[in-house]
């Protein structure tokens, strides 16, 4: 057995030893749920582990196993596991109801935080998720523009409706996908990100069908690949040019600036579409930008779109919305930036002095670990990455009390402290040292 795989079965076998409870669990969800799972981005084999509570930076898994928490569920807990202040406004809302079939004060301070955060951001929707924020914007776009056609990066992730899920895996392409409608297929043109010249040429030749480009300005699930600058301006130029509308997906991003990424760039999308942070760890979505765009959802004009939701705004996470971006002050987005960049920058360090050929790619407190070398500018670059290295050290991080989903994004909180950072740099020397001797006989050490 050659070395790698030989330490991967080792580390599965602890794996099994130590997570006897999760083992049980899954056989019983397999008889209610396909494959024992209820949502794919957590599954990993043999078994996802079943978390039973989370505290802080910290969770505990059925069988009694702490982690420190480095997913902070998909970036979503941005204060870690039942912050005091985002608990007791639940508490708080809990004995007045959680939702109550109408509107409510709460919403519309929620709404006015994030306008007040973002200037592009003129008017807003809420929904319950990112699938849904990206999907209404990407109508109200084709309503305001009278065209059909969008355009998504190769690779980009904007939930699991029909047409964004066109292409969101290698080999990247406008084929058939499984469930998908045909004409779906048909009004999607796939741009490729970071490369303005290509990206260009396509929404100037489609000028006339395409309604709207959208885009992440951190590829999340494509493995945290960063936006260069010139290609998200280039971007706002040339769709301005056309007539099209540029839609930001900051379901992810919004935590990296006081007023999200496009803060940072200097860039005023049409749209911006929201998620993850604003819910206080639950359920949310939500779109809004130019007021003309957005005037396409007022029930009070005729023909409006219509977009209803039975969680719609509910009272309980705007309350533990409001709480969170209230925590979420220019210090607290600056330290977090700085404890990311800092963590990123030395599990680096660690992987350039065991003489490993890799990579840790994104900006502030998000980013992702490849197993190869540069250049990582798009999301065809990442399926060079060595596959068998990365299913053995989640696995080892796992068995050293670091939780990270399999394909190794680390998330950082402000829940987290030095304390943790130092503890997640020594755990991950431990995990890479065998997997770096291993790698000796595959790859040769970097100079």
């Amino acid at each position: 057995m050659e070395p790698l795989a030989k330490l991967e079965a080792e580390q599965l076998a602890l794996y099994r030893s130590r997570t006897v409870r999760s083992k049980e669990l899954s056989e019983r969800a397999k008889r209610v749920m396909p494959g024992g799972d209820t949502r794919t981005g957590t599954f990993h084999l043999p078994y996802p582990l079943f978390i039973s509570r989370g505290q802080g930076a910290r969770i505990w898994d059925a069988d009694g196993n702490e982690y420190l928490d480095f997913l902070s569920n998909f970036t979503s807990l941005i204060h870690g596991h039942a912050n005091p202040s985002v608990h007791q406004a639940l508490v708080t809302q809990g004995t007045q109801g959680t939702v109550h079939g109408s509107a409510n004060e709460l919403q519309v301070r929620l709404a006015e935080m994030i306008c007040e955060r973002v200037p592009s951001v003129q008017k807003l929707r809420f929904c319950n998720s990112g699938t849904e924020a990206t999907l209404a914007a990407l109508r109200g776009a084709k309503a305001f523009t009278g065209k059909v056609k969008i355009m998504k990066m190769e690779g980009g992730y904007h939930g699991s409706h029909d047409q964004v899920s066109v292409a969101t895996a290698p080999p990247y392409e406008t084929k058939a996908v499984q469930g998908l409608s045909p004409g779906a297929l048909s009004e999607v043109l796939l741009g490729s990100f970071n490369d303005l010249d290509r990206t260009a040429s396509l929404i100037r030749t489609h000028r006339e069908q395409l309604a709207a480009v959208i885009v992440e300005p951190v590829m999340g699930a494509a493995g945290m690949i960063v936006a260069e600058p010139e290609f998200l301006q280039g971007l706002r130029r040339v769709t301005e040019e056309c007539g099209i509308l540029l839609v930001f997906d900051e379901i992810i991003t919004f935590r990296l600036g006081f007023g999200g990424v496009q803060e940072r760039y200097g860039v005023k999308p049409d749209l911006t579409c929201f998620g993850k942070i604003i819910g206080g760890g639950l359920p949310i979505g939500a779109f809004g930008g130019r007021s003309d765009v957005m005037a396409a959802f007022d029930p009070s004009r005729p023909g409006a779109i219509v977009h209803s939701g039975t969680y719609n705004g509910n009272a309980a996470t705007m309350a533990a919305g409001i709480t969170t971006l209230e925590l979420l002050t220019q210090p607290a987005v600056d330290d977090l930036n700085r404890r990311g960049d800092g963590l990123r920058q030395r599990l680096q360090a660690k992987l350039d002095a065991a003489g490993v050929e890799a990579l840790v790619v994104g900006t502030g407190s998000l980013m992702q670990l490849h197993f190869m070398g540069p250049p990582l500018r798009h999301p065809k670059d990442a399926a060079r990455a060595d596959r068998e290295a990365l299913r053995a050290i989640h696995l080892s991080l796992i068995n050293r009390g670091i939780f990270a989903p399999s394909r190794q994004m680390y998330v950082v909180s402000t829940a987290m402290t030095d304390a943790t950072t130092e503890a997640m740099l020594e755990r991950f020397e431990l995990a890479l040292a065998p997997i770096a001797e291993a790698l000796r006989t595959k790859q040769p050490a970097i100079a």
